[in-house]
């Protein structure tokens, strides 16, 4: 059992330490300066970020499934498993997605002031799944 548990936790480990490197294709409007924050946020916290800029974002949040209530200013896209990330939703709640295949995105919806990309994290960010339930707070 001990065994047992021990692989456990270095799996989720490895799969924590893998997420970092992670490819990332981010959506965002041309004329936004909060969402390059948000991209220099997650390269530094160790992902592979492709920014696209485009001025029909609607389409984009359409075509891949974003909760309209949901929405924020960009969109990411996990390259290798295809989740999504609305907003500007932190790179721990980004490693907790990814941990999980089962959740198809999170977000930040809106422009949350205490969020990577608009300001200080603070300990009182929610984020949420794509059903609206809380997923990560930082």
């Amino acid at each position: 059992m001990k065994l047992w548990l021990a692989s456990a936790a270095l799996m989720a480990a490895s799969s924590f330490a893998h997420a970092s490197g992670t490819a990332i294709t981010v959506y965002q409007d041309p004329n936004c300066g909060c969402c390059t924050g948000w991209v220099e946020h997650m390269r530094e916290s160790g992902f592979d970020v492709t920014a696209i800029k485009t001025a029909d974002m609607a389409s984009v949040k359409q075509k891949l499934g974003v909760p309209s209530q949901l929405g924020s200013c960009h969109t990411g896209v996990v390259q290798a498993t295809g989740q999504i990330i609305e907003g500007h939703v932190p790179a721990n709640a980004v490693n907790k997605l990814l941990a999980d295949s089962s959740v198809k995105g999170v977000s930040a919806p809106g422009m949350p002031l205490n969020a990577p990309g608009m300001g200080e994290l603070d300990g009182n960010l929610i984020t949420v799944d794509f059903a609206g339930k809380p997923f990560s707070r930082d």
